[in-house]
């Protein structure tokens, strides 16, 4: 299990270097192209961070009003609140904001906010229905993993560099496109040409890396809060029945969209009859059939 948690951090970690990394690399040879200097990066800067600010202070919020996310009454719902006080104590983090998603076809649960103190689980009432007390506990443990190792701020640090990758790529073929007969003129200039060349061609291929980059961070989280959550809980069939459990729903949760799948513990918009999540470079989590036989794997 600590191997497991090891590998999965230095592997988010690599990804996360590599994509600052290619986002600086971006905005030099977008300004170089442009010989704009540094002005369509700045511009850029500036607009992903006013988006960066407002989601990080209010995207819980946000995410929480569009997935039709309700308060949940402690009366009503005393095993979670149960459970999830239970794992307040096993974890040390505070007690999250609780919430249930109506919805009775459709077993699924996520963690959203900035910081433990400033942290929300929403879970489904499917979800609620359908699973026993350990299983609950697993999925919560599993969200709460999310909270206490910081994905939910690690999410929108990717988010944001996903966002400021698409905004300086769509501002640079913009801009070769109102200056095409000046970016005409330069190409005919040996060097210049082939930066511009290189640099449309990143242009267009660059928000789509930076996507696939963002899903294979998601998966590695996963992997690694299914971890935490065993070691949380010492009982990793909790959650592996819970897995278990929710494949078996081919449903799809309507309150959910592209923008938020990944922040669920079974992407929402699956639409197998099986029930099954497949894997893949598009894919926002890891086939539910593995993380299962990893849980497994550590009882």
């Amino acid at each position: 299990m600590y191997e497991e948690i090891a590998r999965n951090k230095r592997n988010s970690a690599i990804l996360i270097a590599a994509f600052a990394a290619a986002t600086v690399f971006l905005g030099y040879l977008f300004g170089t192209a442009l010989d704009a200097g540094y002005f369509g990066v700045a511009l850029a800067g500036i607009l992903a961070t006013a988006m960066a600010l407002v989601g990080f202070y209010q995207g819980d919020r946000i995410v929480l009003a569009v997935s039709r996310a309700q308060p949940a009454d402690r009366e009503r719902y005393p095993v979670l609140y149960n459970a999830a006080e239970e794992l307040t104590v096993a974890s040390g983090l505070p007690l999250p904001r609780l919430y249930v998603i109506p919805d009775d076809d459709a077993p699924n649960a996520f963690a959203t906010g900035r910081d433990p103190a400033h942290s929300s689980v929403a879970v489904t009432s499917a979800l609620l229905r359908r699973l026993n007390r350990d299983q609950l506990q697993g999925v919560l443990a599993h969200e709460m993993s999310h909270i206490g190792d910081y994905d939910i701020r690690f999410a929108t640090l990717v988010g944001i560099l996903v966002g400021m990758v698409a905004m300086m790529c769509d501002f640079f073929l913009r801009s070769t496109f109102w200056s095409r007969g000046r970016s005409r003129s330069r190409s005919n200039s040996g060097g210049s040409g082939v930066i511009i060349i290189i640099a449309l061609v990143l242009a267009i291929l660059a928000p789509i890396f930076a996507k696939l980059i963002q899903l294979a961070i998601s998966r590695q989280r996963e992997y690694l809060a299914d971890a935490e959550a065993a070691k949380m809980t010492r009982n990793p069939e909790g959650l592996a029945s819970a897995l278990e459990e929710i494949s078996r729903s081919p449903g799809v949760l309507e309150a959910s969209n592209r923008a938020t799948q990944h922040l669920y513990i079974v992407n929402p918009l699956r639409a197998n009859a099986a029930g099954k999540s497949t894997g893949g470079l598009f894919s926002t989590h890891p086939p539910i059939e593995e993380r299962i036989k990893r849980l497994r794997a550590i009882a």
